[in-house]
């Protein structure tokens, strides 16, 4: 095994460690009965939603699932034409 598969396996490992906890931090998406009768999205915070805490983990989510998506894919290469 060369250096470049360890380190690359070890980034991947902690890339889908913190993918977990970020995702595993994230709010529910449903707000239930309380929500639909309230009307949820007319309030003031659901209208600033973009500024919210819950709006940096949806899009650091989104960059570490790319980020994710792009060492596997360099891994499984890296296994199929440079490792022979």
């Amino acid at each position: 095994m060369a250096w470049y598969e360890i380190v690359l396996g070890a980034v991947l490992i902690v890339t889908s460690i913190a993918l977990i906890v970020i995702v595993l931090m994230q709010e529910g998406r449903s707000d239930g009965l309380s929500g639909v009768i309230a009307g949820g999205a007319e309030t003031f915070f659901g209208k600033n939603k973009g500024r919210t805490m819950e709006q940096k983990l949806v899009k650091i989510t989104k960059a570490l699932a790319g980020v994710f998506f792009v060492l596997s894919l360099a891994a499984t290469l890296i296994v199929l034409f440079v490792a022979k």
